[in-house]
C-alpha cells in the first residue's frame, strides 16, 4: 500500500512539474518580450507588457544609505523608451527563480544594464505577473540599481 501511494505521489509531482514548463515558458517570453521592445525602443510593444493599473518601483538610497522606494510611472517609462534610439538600452538578465501558481507568477531577474553600448549599473529585478485574457501581463515590478559589485 505504501508503494502505491508513493508512486503516485512522484506521478502527481512529476505531472505538476511538466505543467510548470509551459507556465514558466509564457511567463519568460512576456518578460523577455519587454526587455526586447526596450532594446528596440518599441513603446507600443513595450506598454502592451503591463496590465492597466501595473506598478513600477525602484529601490533608491539617500546620502546616508537608507533605502528608499521611488515610484514610476508605466506611461512615463514607455513614452521615454520610446524616445531611445534602436539598441539603446540593453538589459541582460538570467532568471534566477520563477514560481507559478495559477493566474499568478513571479520572476527574479539579476541583470546588467548597458546605455548606448556602455555598462551603466547591475541590480535585480522582481516581476508579478498575473494570467488574464489568455496571457500573461506585468502587475508589479521593483528593482535593485548599483554600479559596485557587478559582474559585467
Amino acid at each position: 500500500m505504501q508503494r502505491i501511494f508513493l508512486f503516485a505521489t512522484l506521478l502527481l509531482c512529476s505531472s505538476c512539474i511538466l505543467a510548470q514548463a509551459p507556465a514558466t515558458d509564457s511567463v519568460k517570453a512576456t518578460i523577455n518580450k519587454m526587455f526586447l521592445a526596450m532594446k528596440n525602443g518599441d513603446a507600443v510593444s513595450l506598454k502592451s507588457c503591463f496590465t492597466d493599473s501595473a506598478i513600477m518601483q525602484t529601490i533608491a538610497h539617500d546620502r546616508n544609505g537608507n533605502a528608499l522606494v521611488k515610484n514610476e510611472s508605466i506611461s512615463a517609462f514607455t513614452d521615454f523608451v520610446g524616445t531611445l534610439p534602436k539598441d539603446a538600452a540593453d538589459e541582460r538578465i538570467t532568471y534566477d527563480a520563477i514560481r507559478v501558481d495559477g493566474a499568478l507568477a513571479m520572476a527574479w531577474t539579476p541583470y546588467q544594464f548597458y546605455l548606448n553600448g556602455r555598462f551603466s549599473h547591475c541590480g535585480a529585478n522582481s516581476f508579478q505577473l498575473v494570467r488574464t485574457g489568455g496571457e500573461w501581463k506585468i502587475q508589479y515590478i521593483v528593482d535593485t540599481r548599483r554600479r559596485q559589485g557587478c559582474q559585467e
